[in-house]
């Protein structure tokens, strides 16, 4: 891909052998008898924005802080299909062109129906960077596997190799009226068309993902909010996970899910009347292999080592970066070109930036409206340019930049 910066993370160690899932499965035995070389790739693109909006300054700025340097909050489009799905949710670049992806090009998975009962949107749309926007999936029909409740599009959401698209369901039963159901992780073709589903395997209310790529395969990280949550009622609990899901990922062949371990346990989660469950949402890697997982219940930003690696999971919610201070429920999260962390707060409209050691950098006013529950899904925009985000308040894809 031209101009696409990539960066390139050796995690293969001469002589050692990572076992992961179910059944002892070897990971790196897999990849060896398929010929793989575990090399990471990170790709991004490039976007472009119009119709630019002056925003509140930011507070607190570092001279190395990302997001000080942002000024700006431009509307590129409206998420809202043909359908009417509404409340936006997951984000992801396409980085190649391939079927009907488009490189540049940015997806969003609603996680509503026009009736706006969460847990029933069944839609991913892609908007491109001058702001038109198609239909790439409308996941109506039977799909090829289980998924336990149904459809309901979550904030999980990422894009494998050969253009299969990877995305959360935790639906609701009843058209949005009954009980959260376990769902599964739904993966589609580069036309949009369902092909797979990955279901049980430690999958329990996918919430939100994120994903490094290999040659031949990937690991997926995919937090999960349901684990005792129903049965609690309304009470907090502390049975959300962060699960690794490994795949082989040929090119020319659907993607196969081959093992899944618990790499994070004991974070907070319940059910909440205004945004369905509330558990560990955002979740990014670093290249060192720490995950960053916005722990929403407990306000505050937690760490898991040696992700990509682990064989045995962090428990207790496991460790906190930072929390409290300009936190306020964080939700959707993503990684800065200069490693810091970026998270959005559910509570209000704001948008922190944290270093890797757990100093909050900078808080900005992302949200043009000020309000709390209207940000979720976020993403560095390709090349850095700014900052891709959904505004759940109006429907639409912003760049802040």
């Amino acid at each position: 891909m031209e101009n696409s910066p990539r960066r390139h993370v050796n995690i293969a160690t001469k002589g050692h052998e990572v076992r992961c899932g179910s059944g002892g499965v070897s990971w790196l035995r897999v990849v060896a008898a398929l010929g793989i070389s575990a090399i990471a790739t990170i790709t991004s693109v490039s976007v472009a924005a119009a119709g630019p909006a002056p925003i509140a300054g930011a507070q607190g700025m570092k001279s190395g802080s990302f997001l000080a340097r942002l000024k700006t909050v431009s509307n590129v489009a409206s998420t809202v299909p043909s359908n009417g799905d509404i409340n936006p949710y997951g984000i992801v670049n396409v980085p190649q062109t391939v079927g009907a992806l488009v490189q540049g090009d940015t997806l969003i998975s609603n996680f509503n129906a026009a009736s706006n009962l969460q847990g029933t949107g069944t839609t991913i749309v892609q908007i491109s960077p001058e702001g038109q926007q198609s239909l790439f999936a409308q996941l109506g029909g039977p799909l090829p596997g289980k998924c336990p409740g149904g459809v309901g599009l979550t904030t999980a959401l990422t894009i494998l190799r050969g253009g299969f698209v990877v995305v959360g369901s935790l639906p609701v039963t009843d058209a949005g009226s009954g009980t959260p159901k376990a769902g599964c992780l739904i993966v589609l073709n580069s036309v949009g068309a369902p092909v797979e589903t990955w279901s049980g395997a430690k999958i329990n209310g996918p919430w939100d993902m994120t994903a490094v790529q290999f040659q031949g395969f990937a690991e997926l990280f995919v937090t999960n909010v349901l684990n005792g949550t129903v049965k609690a009622g309304g009470g907090e609990t502390n049975g959300g996970t962060v699960v690794r899901i490994n795949v082989v990922d040929v090119p020319g062949h659907i993607p196969q899910m081959i093992s899944s371990s618990v790499i994070g346990s004991g974070f907070a989660e319940q059910l909440n009347s205004s945004a369905l469950v509330l558990g560990p949402t955002g979740v990014s890697l670093s290249s060192d292999g720490t995950l960053y997982v916005a722990d929403t219940i407990k306000n505050r930003v937690a760490s898991i080592p040696n992700a990509w690696r682990r064989t045995t999971p962090v428990t207790h919610g496991g460790t906190t970066l930072t929390s409290g201070g300009a936190l306020n429920s964080p939700l959707g999260m993503t990684l800065a070109p200069n490693g810091d962390i970026i998270t959005v707060n559910g509570g209000d409209g704001n948008a922190i930036e944290t270093s890797p050691l757990g100093q909050q950098m900078t808080t900005v006013q992302l949200d043009p409206a000020g309000a709390g529950g209207d940000l979720f899904g976020l993403t560095i925009a390709p090349n850095g340019r700014g900052v891709l985000f959904v505004d759940d308040g109006d429907n639409t894809l912003k760049l802040f930049h």
